[in-house]
């Protein structure tokens, strides 16, 4: 099984452009595109939030028609640039999103793996929390299927990256509880996550977790204590997770055309 991820759009309204200067939508299309042209196809797409940029109606409709050429099932969770009632009125024909409630977390149980999708956005705030709902939600779902290999699929990292600004608005508020849920259950394969706009790899409370690369503008890569918030242009990327039967295996995938391939020489 492959899982295609892809995270941190902030597709703006038609003629607008992030910090002004970042053409998230012509990014995103060419994302897709590469996505599209993957042989052998991913078997589902999970995008990790900050879908929109400003969280407004007009930034859902664009990213609705954005994805409309993949021919894969696509699942969304919020990051802290969306609006959960905006996204979830633009996403109203996926029954996978939950119908009430105040958090859009949910399972997938269509595939080999297991999917698990963690809102772990506060509403107006850029920091992440799993509050003791969120928390009971995710120890209860994951004592379902004990034997079942699952993946966990959130924004922001409940771990230190060491890139300051982006740590000081991570997964603040329960990620120790959180950690001590995850320790120990093997079925955990891995927990990958959004919001830093790099690749970064890591062990979180013995789980294998990743940070997926942005679809668009990257963080400087900045490990000072006191490093200023920065974005460059870095070719920008997402990341295929490929079930193998015993493990997962994860690529970076850069977004670009590139000379080759070339057959190496006898």
């Amino acid at each position: 099984m492959i899982v295609a991820q892809i995270t941190d759009l902030h597709l703006t309204a038609e003629g607008s452009l992030a910090e002004g200067r970042i053409d998230t939508a012509a990014s995103l299309a060419r994302c897709i595109a590469q996505i599209i042209r993957l042989d052998p196809a991913p078997d589902v797409l999970m995008i990790t939030g900050d879908l929109a940029n400003l969280g407004h109606p007009e930034e859902y409709i664009r990213l609705r028609r954005l994805l409309a050429p993949l021919n894969l099932p696509t699942f969304v969770i919020p990051g802290n640039h969306d609006d959960r009632s905006i996204l979830h009125t633009a996403f109203d024909d996926c029954n996978y999103l939950p119908k009430q409630g105040p958090f859009l977390h949910y399972v997938v149980d269509d595939f080999p793996l297991r999917l698990i999708a963690l809102d772990t956005v506060v509403a107006n705030q850029g920091y992440g929390a799993l509050c003791a709902d969120r928390l009971d939600w995710i120890k209860a779902r994951l004592g379902e299927a004990r034997t079942q290999p699952t993946l966990i699929f959130m924004h922001h990292p409940p771990f230190a990256t060491g890139i300051a600004h982006m740590d000081a608005i991570r997964l603040l508020d329960g990620a120790d509880a959180f950690g001590a849920i995850v320790a120990g259950q093997d079925h955990i394969k891995l927990i990958a996550c959004g919001h830093v706009h790099r690749t970064i790899v890591t062990d979180f409370h013995g789980t294998p977790a990743v940070v997926c690369p942005s679809t668009a503008h990257q963080i400087v890569l900045n490990l000072h204590l006191n490093g200023p918030a920065e974005f460059d242009f870095e070719p920008p990327g997402f990341m295929l997770h490929v079930w193998d039967g015993e493990r997962i295996i994860t690529h970076n995938v850069p977004v670009g055309d590139f000379d080759g391939p070339f057959a190496f020489e006898d």
